[in-house]
């Protein structure tokens, strides 16, 4: 495993991140408890050191499980976790209808109050059973509350211990700027993958200026570019990817003529196109860690293996040219 430095902190993470977003079920056809811890563990077998969950991902079920498979090494592993995005109060912006674990209707809030950050803080530690969050980050920005006014509730459980660095989580760089005005920002968490590139235009050259790092979730495009998903896949009940533009039946029949195109260098390197989707993600400027989740523990260990995988400068460039021509 690669080992980067976390922005300008002290904190090193793993080039991997374990994504426990679908190990908490929520908008992803529900979870096997069991399954998820495995394979977290697995992922650190292999060297993955960091985990990136979040309460509203199973609505505190994701957090439940990180801190259960954790719990014999939390020395030796960060963890990240967000704020901000309630299912239980009406404070805030109302973002959208879901679905909760048991199937029935639950409105989701961005709201960042500071006594809403201390809170959530406090319960974040209860549920990963842990007295410290390595790196803590808002999770969508929310408009009702001055962004100031929210990083200085994240400075003070900073300053307290509770939390070592504070991060955000989909934010522009005009927001990271008024959040440095209450606190050190180390890491911006954003989109991006072969399909889906936005942050190269504004986010990346502000992060590469600024020495903060990107944690990019969604490299494989929630399983599309692992080239296992074709028009006629049918996903769980629950599951969000069929309503996302990304999973329309033209998008995955391009996507899979330029997966096409690759295959053949991921076949050369006795790899699969996920993990050559990973290693290209990692390789890209501003790009710290990538964000994969996994389902057991086989899914991790292949996808930990994509950092063994080398790269050259012309691989890259030919990869490139296929995503441009998608």
């Amino acid at each position: 495993m690669e080992y980067r430095k976390l922005g300008k902190s002290n904190i090193e993470i793993s080039a991997i991140a374990f994504g426990a977003w679908a190990a908490g079920g929520w908008m992803w056809g529900g979870t096997d408890q069991s399954d998820a811890v495995k394979a977290i563990q697995r992922s650190f077998d292999r060297g993955v050191t960091t985990i990136d969950t979040a309460p509203a991902y199973g609505f505190g079920l994701s957090e439940k499980i990180v801190g259960e498979a954790v719990s014999s090494f939390r020395d030796k592993v960060q963890i990240l976790t967000k704020f901000g995005l309630r299912w239980d109060t009406k404070e805030g912006e109302f973002y959208f209808t879901s679905h909760d674990n048991q199937g029935g209707s639950v409105n989701m809030h961005k709201f960042a109050g500071p006594k809403n950050v201390i809170k959530e803080c406090e319960e974040s530690l209860k549920r990963l059973k842990t007295d410290y969050i390595d790196l803590y980050q808002i999770h969508w920005a929310d408009k009702t509350t001055p962004i100031e006014e929210t990083y200085e509730a994240v400075s003070t459980l900073i300053r307290q211990g509770k939390v070592l660095a504070a991060g955000v989580c989909n934010y522009s760089a005009e927001q990271i700027k008024t959040a440095e005005k209450a606190a050190i920002i180390v890491s911006n968490q954003v989109p991006y993958s072969m399909v889906n590139r936005g942050i190269e235009k504004e986010i990346v050259p502000y992060i590469l200026e600024t020495g903060k790092s990107i944690l990019a979730y969604s490299p494989l495009q929630r399983g599309l570019l692992t080239g296992k998903i074709t028009e006629t896949t049918t996903f769980a009940e629950g599951d969000h990817r069929p309503t996302t533009a990304f999973f329309k039946p033209d998008f995955i029949k391009k996507t899979n003529a330029f997966l096409k195109k690759i295959k053949p260098l991921a076949d050369e390197k006795q790899a699969t196109l996920g993990q050559l989707v990973i290693k290209w993600t990692i390789e890209q400027p501003g790009i710290t860690c990538a964000l994969v989740g996994a389902r057991n523990a086989k899914q991790a260990e292949e996808n930990a293996k994509a950092v063994s995988l080398k790269l050259n400068a012309e691989e890259i460039k030919f990869i490139n040219k296929a995503i441009d021509e998608v």
